[in-house]
C-alpha cells in the first residue's frame, strides 16, 4: 500500500455513509486500512455496507442517526467514542437538496435543508474537533472534510436554501480550521454533478444550466481520490482550504 495513502489504525466516520458519494469514500477508507462508522438514518442500509467493510478485515460499526437534529448529533459521538475510543477522521457529507422555486418554499423545507446541511455538521465538527484537539498528542492530527457542493459557490435557480446552507459550511470550515489549530485540519470538499441516485432523479440529471467542461456528470467513484487527498497525513500543510471535484463545473 502506498504510504501516503495508509490509514491503518485510523478510524473514520463518514455521515450519509450508506449510499451515493459517503458509501464510495467509506469503502475508500477501509479498502485502505481504516475502521469505519457510518451514519445515516436507516441502520439496515448502514449495516450492509458494514458487512462490506469487515469483508475487508476492517472493523466497522453501523449507527443510525438523523444529523439535521442536535441530540442525535451529540448520540452518534457519544456511540463513535464508545466504539472506537477516538475519531482520526470526520466526512461531513449527509445533506439534502430538493429542488423548487423560492416562493414555494415551506418553513419545514427550509428548517430541514439548513439543519441536515449546516446545523448537523456545525455540532458534529465542533464536538468531535474539540476532542480531536483535546486529544492530538495521543491520536496525532485529527482531519474534517465537510462537503459541500458547486451550488455554494454560483448562483442557480430552485435550490437556494441548500447552496446557501452548503455556502455557510465553507465559511464554518475556514474558521474551524482557525479555532482547532494546530491539531486539526479542516477542509471542504466541494462536488459537482455526480450520478448519484438523487441527481438522477432530477429532470435534467444535475446538469441544469451549469457548463461542465468534461461534458458530463461524474460516477460516484470519482469522489475517492480528493477524499483521500484531504484526509491524508500527507496534506499536512492543508487546511481551511476547499477543494474542487466538479469536472471544472461554472
Amino acid at each position: 500500500m502506498d504510504p501516503l495513502f495508509d490509514f491503518t489504525g485510523k478510524v473514520a466516520l463518514v455521515t450519509g455513509g450508506s449510499r451515493g458519494l459517503g458509501y464510495q469514500m467509506v469503502k475508500a477508507f477501509a479498502a485502505r486500512g481504516a475502521d469505519v462508522i457510518i451514519a445515516s438514518r436507516k441502520l439496515e442500509n448502514c449495516e450492509k455496507v458494514a458487512e462490506e467493510c469487515r469483508a475487508l478485515g476492517r472493523k466497522a460499526v453501523a449507527i443510525a442517526a438523523h444529523v439535521g437534529r442536535w441530540a442525535e448529533c451529540d448520540r452518534l459521538v457519544e456511540e463513535a467514542y464508545a466504539a472506537f475510543g477516538h475519531v482520526d477522521i470526520l466526512v461531513n457529507n449527509a445533506g439534502m437538496s430538493p429542488r423548487a422555486p423560492s416562493h414555494e418554499v415551506t418553513e419545514a423545507l427550509f428548517d430541514a435543508v439548513v439543519n441536515l446541511n449546516f446545523k448537523g455538521p456545525f455540532r458534529l465538527a465542533s464536538q468531535i474537533g474539540k476532542r480531536m484537539y483535546d486529544h492530538a498528542e495521543m491520536h496525532g492530527v485529527g482531519c474534517i472534510i465537510n462537503v459541500t457542493s458547486s451550488g455554494s459557490l454560483m448562483p442557480l435557480p430552485q435550490v437556494v436554501p441548500y447552496g446557501s446552507s452548503k455556502a455557510a459550511l465553507n465559511a464554518m470550515s475556514r474558521s474551524l480550521a482557525w479555532e482547532y489549530a494546530p491539531h486539526v485540519r479542516v477542509n471542504t470538499l466541494s462536488p459537482g454533478a455526480f450520478r448519484t441516485d438523487i441527481v438522477e432523479a432530477w429532470p435534467d440529471k444535475g446538469q441544469g444550466p451549469i457548463a461542465i467542461p468534461r461534458g458530463h456528470a461524474a460516477n460516484p467513484e470519482e469522489i475517492v481520490t480528493a477524499a483521500l487527498y484531504l484526509a491524508s497525513p500527507a496534506s499536512v500543510n492543508v487546511t481551511g482550504s476547499l477543494v474542487r471535484c466538479d469536472g471544472g463545473q461554472h
